[in-house]
This record gives structure tokens, sequence and C-alpha cells, in this order.
């Protein structure tokens, strides 16, 4: 069932969340555009529900790319092409509990882990990778989000492992550019995962 890959998904409605009155919480989500992830986290919120369950069922990765079958046609998503399909920026630079951190920061881990890392389960620990994540979008440090999260892409794809299947919403999008590749109509993203 499709609903399972956006099961532990966020959406950012960017121009909404900027608007709150909460000097904090407008902070962090001026941390996150200012990281590049702006593009990511709040492309337009599109879901092709039977071409998921096709793209996850037929994934794998080859070479370094993602290829899939949906509805009978190959699709091949390279690095370069998520890159430019989210806007992300591709320079680099170089736990405790979350019931321990303020609001805005609960709020930041969540969208890690959610959206980000898309790690199902208990969502209570801070890994060091969640942390450096933190790390970097609050004190502005350049991250190749590119290379982080095509990799976890290329996770979710490979038949087998642990990671939890996500990205819907950006999958999707993907989707929408390939070539002769026809799909249903669209379903809308349940409002309850979009912040606002």
């Amino acid at each position: 069932m499709a609903s399972s890959f956006y099961t532990n998904t966020l959406h950012v409605d960017f121009e909404s969340v900027l608007a709150m009155d909460n000097p904090g919480m407008v902070s962090v989500f001026n941390a996150l555009m200012a990281s590049g992830l702006e593009g990511f986290l709040g492309c337009p919120a599109v879901l092709y529900e039977a071409a998921l369950v096709d793209f996850f069922e037929n994934g794998s990765v080859r070479d370094g790319l993602v290829v899939s079958t949906v509805n009978g046609v190959p699709v091949e998503i390279t690095e370069q092409l998520f890159a430019e399909a989210f806007e992300l920026p591709v320079d680099v630079s170089t736990s405790g509990k979350k019931s321990q951190m303020k609001i805005e920061y609960l709020l930041l881990c969540d969208i890690m882990a959610k959206t980000i890392s898309v790690k199902a389960g208990s969502f209570n620990a801070i890994t060091t990778e969640k942390f450096l994540m933190l790390t970097a979008i609050v004190c502005g440090v350049r991250i190749n989000w590119t290379s982080v999260l095509f990799n976890i892409f290329k996770k979710m794809v490979n038949p087998g492992t642990k990671q939890a299947k996500g990205f819907s919403i950006q999958i999707s999008l993907l989707l929408e550019n390939i070539l002769n590749l026809e799909l249903d109509e669209s379903s809308e993203f349940p409002s309850s995962k979009i912040l606002t």
C-alpha cells in the first residue's frame, strides 16, 4: 500500500511556517532554507500512489544509479538529476534525548528523522547522524545534501535493506518528468503531514 511510503513523511509549506508568530520556529525554518533543503522539503506535494508501488517493487541500484520500471517504462535516476530536480547544494564542508530539547529543535529533529533520514520506529534517540545534520543546519555549515539524500534514496530502493521507504512526494515529482511515462491521476498528500 502506497500510504506506507509517506507514513513517516513531513512536507513543509515554507510560506506558511515563515509567517508564524514564533521567532524560534521561524529561525529554524530559515535555517532549513539557508541550508539548501527548501526545494526538497517544500517541493510541490504530488503523489502517484500506483507508480510509487511499482517504483519500489521494481527498484534497485545499479552502478550508483537508482533504476526501476514503472508501468513498463524504464526509469533511471542519477544523482545529478536528483540534485537538479530539488535544487540541492552540492558543495561540502566539513546523544541525548529529544525531551531535553527546545520545541523548535524537537520539530527540526522530527523533520530530520522522518523526512530526511526516513527512519522507521522510535524517533526518541538523537543519533550521531541526526546530530550532525541538525548542527550543520543550525550553524550554517555547507553540506553536500545531494550526496546525503541520494545515498538514503539508494538505500530505500535496495531490496533487503532496513531503510524505510519514503521520499514519496519527491519520487512522484521525479516520475512526472520521465519521458513516455503515463501516470494515473495524482492523489492529494494528507494535510496532516504538511507543516503549516
